[in-house]
């Protein structure tokens, strides 16, 4: 088993475009995890440049951005904006 690390974490108010919170939330429930402990995976792996998921989980992802039609993509980065 591997090592624990304590942490301590916050309650955030931030706020994240509609289809993607669905995505994630169906991606957490997918790999069994809390949607706090896959966005902080997602960040670790960024901050060093590495890829987060594997092939397997991003085929599955694939399919969670069709059923939520989620059509964002990394272009759009810094690009969105509230209605």
């Amino acid at each position: 088993m591997a090592e624990s690390i304590k942490v301590e974490r916050i309650q955030t108010g931030m706020r994240i475009e509609k289809r993607m919170v669905k995505v994630l939330k169906a991606l957490a429930e997918y790999l069994e995890i809390s949607l706090g402990d896959l966005i902080e995976g997602i960040v670790l792996h960024s901050f060093e440049g590495k890829a987060p998921f594997s092939e397997k989980t991003l085929k599955k992802i694939v399919e969670m951005r069709k059923i939520y039609e989620l059509d964002l993509d990394a272009s759009h980065s810094h690009k969105l904006v509230e209605q």
